[in-house]
Order: structure tokens, then C-alpha cells, then sequence
């Protein structure tokens, strides 16, 4: 029997979702949204375009929980974009709210699922999908640390003028404005960024300036866009996980995990390294963080801290 994938929210993010699963033959489709004639839509849209394509799925548009029943693996990326202007912690009212809605939804007719979360602000929001659903912890992951490291990469290769897959690196913590991006674990064709500055090949300026815009990555595309966020890219990295839990590929992504003990946190999530398996989050990779880096890290923890504690005012059940 061919493997299920239900995504909560039939908005711009879960048509491309649909799109890339259904061209990359992951599996069957079910689109879920409460406006069941974008799910219906969307769903009918790309499967006419199966017989061209040549994918063979199954693709269905629903805004009723039980067509997602038994679903192998569920992306949720229900909730409001961010408006210019706006900040990730604006939203989280307004998110957390849906969340619990999708959390009821899920919980009983697919309790075995791998589940993705991709709605903003990511790491709260996950830890509140993790905690409304009782579901296992190694089975609730959060997208965020592979959109914002292939960002990275996508502005240093277009600085220093090589293709982005020659180019190993890792953003971590918070999916924010205090992300931090690995510079010593970052490397171009094998060899060490600094390197590249010692040699003149790259200046230090234009480094801190990449990294400062892979922080606001995802403000610049909301400000482009005027009315929306970014889909293609977060898309694209929510199918990279979903791939690597369905084919027990067992890749090195970071994602947001739930922490119990690693990197000195406890009962958080926060994005790290972890392997993605049929296990779900098999393992959490701790690699070493210099001084600086172990800062910006903790830096980052405490801003998730600190907007969970401002979630757990909203809805003191968390």
C-alpha cells in the first residue's frame, strides 16, 4: 500500500507541497483546509496535470479530518502568513489558536503519523502542536534550520560566485532574528570560510552581511511580496525531511527537535542537527560550538524561552 500525506492548510506552501510530493511520487496527497474549495482546487489543479508530468498519485482536497485518517506522514502549515511589518511573535496569538484546532484534528484519526510543523513562529508553535497532540516527541518535528541554511548558502554561493551544493554549512537555534548561522562548521568546496578570508577571497563585511540577511530571509521576501510569505523554498525543505522519515534515508537535517539534556537544554525545542529516520528524529547530533558560537546559541534559546513564556499567558495550558 502506497504511503499517505495529509498537509493541514491548502495556502501557498501546502500547494507546493502537494506539488513537489506528488512529482517526486511520495506518496497520496490529501490537502486539508477549512476552505474546502482552495483544498478541492488546488488538488484537482495538479492532478490534471499527472498524465503530463507523469507522476501517478493521488491527489484529494478535503476540509473534513477523517479523509486524512492513517496518514503516514502530516505537514501543518495552517495559520496566517506574516503581514510587512509584522513580527513572528505577532502571530503567535493568532496561530497558537489554530494550532490547537489542528492538534484535535490530528490526534485521533492519525496518532502514528511522522508530523512537520512549518506555521510560524516555528519553535513555539511546534512545541504547542507537540503538547496539545500527545504525540511522541521523536515524532513532532519542526522545518525551519534546512530553509534557513539553504538561504545561507544560496547568498554566499552568489558572493563568492560557485554553485550553493559546493557549499557544507548549518544555521541553528531559533527560526528568528537570533538564528546562528555555524561559521566554523562552514565550508566551500572542503575548504574553511575563514580561509577564504584570510586569502582575500572573501571580505569579513560581506560574510556578516550574508548573515544578517539569512536572519531576515524571511522579512525580505514579506516586504517583496507585499502580501504573503515565502513558499517555494520552505516548501522544498518540509519535502526533504518527509523524504528522508519516508525512505529511511537517515540524512542530517536541522530541524527544530525537541532537546532533553543536549546542548545543556531541557524540555525545548530548538533547531539543532538531528537524523531523520523511519524512527522519526532517530538521533541528536551535538556537535562542538566555540565561545562565540555556545553565546549566540544560548542567545537564541532564551529568545525561544521567552516567546514560549508569552504563549503559555495566552493559553495558560500549555
Amino acid at each position: 500500500m502506497g504511503k499517505k500525506i495529509s498537509l493541514i492548510g491548502a495556502g501557498q506552501i501546502g500547494g507546493t507541497l502537494a506539488h513537489l510530493i506528488a512529482l517526486k511520487e511520495l506518496g497520496d496527497v490529501v490537502l486539508f483546509d477549512l476552505a474546502e474549495g482552495m483544498a478541492k482546487g488546488k488538488a484537482l489543479d495538479i492532478a490534471q496535470s499527472s498524465s503530463v508530468e507523469g507522476f501517478n498519485a493521488d491527489i484529494k482536497g478535503t476540509n473534513n479530518y477523517e479523509d486524512t485518517k492513517n496518514s503516514d506522514v502530516i505537514i501543518i502549515t495552517a495559520g496566517v502568513p506574516r503581514k510587512p511589518g509584522m513580527t513572528r511573535d505577532d502571530l503567535l496569538g493568532i496561530n497558537l489558536k489554530i494550532i490547537k484546532q489542528v492538534a484535535e484534528g490530528i490526534k485521533n484519526t492519525s496518532p502514528k503519523a511522522f508530523v512537520i510543523c512549518i506555521t510560524n513562529p516555528l519553535d513555539v508553535i511546534v512545541m504547542a502542536l507537540q503538547k496539545y497532540s500527545g504525540f511522541p516527541k521523536n515524532m513532532v518535528v519542526g522545518m525551519a534550520g534546512i530553509l534557513d541554511t539553504s538561504r545561507f548558502k544560496y547568498f554566499l554561493s552568489q558572493e563568492l560566485k560557485v554553485p550553493a551544493n559546493q557549499i557544507e554549512s548549518l544555521v541553528l537555534g531559533g527560526h528568528g532574528d537570533t538564528m546562528v548561522s555555524m561559521l566554523n562548521h562552514t565550508k566551500v568546496n572542503g575548504k574553511p570560510v575563514y580561509d577564504l578570508i584570510k586569502e582575500g577571497k572573501l571580505k569579513k563585511e560581506s560574510l556578516e552581511d550574508i548573515v544578517l540577511r539569512t536572519k531576515n530571509g524571511g522579512a525580505e521576501i514579506v516586504k517583496l511580496l507585499e502580501n504573503g510569505s515565502a513558499f517555494y523554498a520552505p516548501a522544498a525543505a518540509g519535502v526533504e525531511i518527509a523524504e528522508s522519515y519516508l525512505k529511511d534515508l537517515k540524512k542530517q537535517l536541522p530541524c527544530a527537535a525537541y532537546l532533553d539534556g543536549q546542548y545543556n537544554i531541557k524540555d525545548l525545542y530548538a533547531g539543532v542537527p538531528v537524523l531523520i529516520g523511519k524512527g522519526g528524529v532517530e538521533k541528536i547530533i551535538e556537535i562542538d560550538l566555540n565561545v562565540e558560537e555556545k553565546n549566540n546559541f544560548e542567545n537564541s534559546i532564551n529568545s525561544v524561552k521567552d516567546l514560549f513564556n508569552a504563549a503559555k499567558k495566552i493559553d495558560p495550558a500549555l
